[in-house]
């Protein structure tokens, strides 16, 4: 850890940077960690020991980026040095707004274009990224060959073999990696999981969670302008990223375009691939060669939280059933041990299609699942409501009286700074970011190839099937 004398609690107008993290990160109860951290070093009497101080540099500044920020500059366990963005709006005002809260202290956070500008600096230890998909694996990589620690949004990768490439790195450099699911993290979920993972359900039968079409982004106020430039009916059913020419529109004043193209392969500047919509925070995924549509936006929770519950979160299904050619009406995930995930449009699916829960079981919410094993069922859902299943006697079992999930409730940032300075495995590392991303991109060919596939977790290839086996590989641009 970096060395620096020890600093006065920052103040930022009436947030206390202590109080705002004793609100903000709540420690999950059902989290195990490694060792227990002196108050002294999580700033909770009012100070933070040098020794403990983590640095940090982030490393992507929009909708999503916003609130990485505000969870950073105001804990005092950590400083945030450096800010990047190919933005300079974005760039400027993030720098000013961190700096306005470290007013009262000697640190200053710098702005760089260049993200690899703050890689190259010794005093900092890690660094969050919250870029576009396409960048994430590429910057990861790069961030763990300087020798920092890596906070990476979901999903990590945009391909298979990426993944694993990202994993490799990860581990041949020894670096602690932690994957932005905090899905996981929040106490009732982990309560969840962790009673399903120990056979509180008996054997799980089936898994159900979503997967919509594109409809979602397609038919968005934003996209009325262009509807022109592509067959929206057929890009609404679509399943699948979409492979759109967009105009080319002004590029923005101070925006490099090029340099948020980077790797991916050229496409020009369209304000749908960078404004974010309100209240979205990943306007690109949407398209094929910058992100990864239902991975990106939700799934890559789900298959975190549901692959953990199975206790396959470092493993994979074994085929993937497609409705056209199988006897499932959805496209549905089987595990080796017996376990199916299906994948469906809407919650009323697991009722209407699949018989799996009473008609009146409330179902709702998003970033999880539904189990159904044969001593009954139960959810895993957030934003949809309280934690919901039967028969009753199961949340008697599980000793869970309190069924509300709340989202603050998660030490997801705290876990990784907690293994940074102890280098113990965090809660969601590369192979466990490798695998949820993978369960994406394993349904996305099937989609594509409009068909069943077979699929070897160990060796991470479709035996026999070139075809499918091309999809694994993204080509870059640089």
């Amino acid at each position: 850890m970096s060395q620096k004398a020890s600093k006065q609690t920052r103040i930022s107008g009436k947030i206390n940077r202590r109080a705002f993290i004793g609100k903000t990160a709540v420690l999950a109860g059902g989290l195990a960690l490694p060792t227990l951290i002196p108050a002294s070093a999580l700033g909770a009497d009012g100070h933070v020991a040098p020794s403990n101080r983590i640095t940090l540099a982030q490393i992507g500044l929009g909708r999503m980026g916003e609130g990485h920020t505000r969870r950073l500059a105001y804990d005092p366990s950590v400083e945030l040095l450096a800010v990047c963005d190919v933005d300079r709006t974005r760039l400027e005002a993030t720098q000013s707004n961190v700096n306005t809260i470290y007013a009262n202290a000697k640190t200053r956070c710098d702005a760089y274009n260049d993200y690899r500008e703050a890689l190259a600096r010794d005093d900092i230890d890690g660094v969050v990224i919250v870029t576009p998909d396409h960048w994430h694996t590429p910057q990861a990589i790069d961030a763990a060959k300087a020798g920092k620690d890596i906070y990476c949004e979901k999903p990590i990768s945009i391909s298979v073999n990426e993944g694993r490439q990202l994993e490799q790195t990860v581990r041949r450099y020894g670096r602690i990696f932690q994957t932005g699911t905090q899905y996981r993290s929040i106490t009732r979920i982990r309560q969840v999981c962790n009673f399903v993972r120990s056979g509180g359900l008996g054997q799980v039968k089936s898994v159900f969670t979503l997967w919509r079409s594109m409809a979602g982004y397609c038919r968005q106020a934003r996209f009325k302008p262009y509807v022109h430039s592509f067959d929206l009916e057929t890009a609404s059913r679509s399943y699948v990223p979409l492979d759109l020419d967009l105009p080319a529109e002004p590029v923005p004043e101070g925006l490099d375009w090029q340099r948020w193209v980077g790797p991916a392969p050229w496409h020009p500047y369209n304000r749908l691939f960078h404004t974010n919509p309100s209240p979205g925070v990943v306007p690109w995924a949407f398209h094929r060669d910058f992100g990864v549509g239902a991975v990106t936006g939700y799934h890559s929770h789900a298959a975190d939280v549901i692959q953990y519950a199975l206790g396959m979160e470092r493993s994979g299904p074994v085929a993937i059933h497609h409705p056209e050619d199988s006897a499932y009406p959805t496209l549905t995930c089987e595990y080796a041990n017996g376990s199916l995930l299906h994948l469906v449009e809407d919650w009323e699916d697991v009722k209407r299609l699949y018989q799996a829960v009473p008609d009146s079981a409330p179902l709702a919410g998003n970033f999880g699942g539904v189990f159904v094993g044969e001593k009954g069922w139960l959810t895993s859902m957030t934003t949809g409501g309280p934690i919901e299943g039967g028969p009753e006697d199961l949340f008697t079992a599980m000793k869970m009286e309190d069924r509300e999930v709340h989202i603050g409730d998660n030490n997801h940032h705290e876990n990784w700074f907690e293994c940074m300075r102890t280098r113990q495995r965090p809660s969601t590392d590369a192979e466990l970011g490798h695998r949820a991303a993978s369960l994406g991109h394993l349904t996305i060919i099937a989609y594509r190839l409009a068909r069943s596939l077979k699929w070897d977790p160990v060796k991470e290839v479709f035996p026999e099937d070139e075809t499918a086996n091309r999809l694994l590989i993204r080509t870059k641009r640089v």
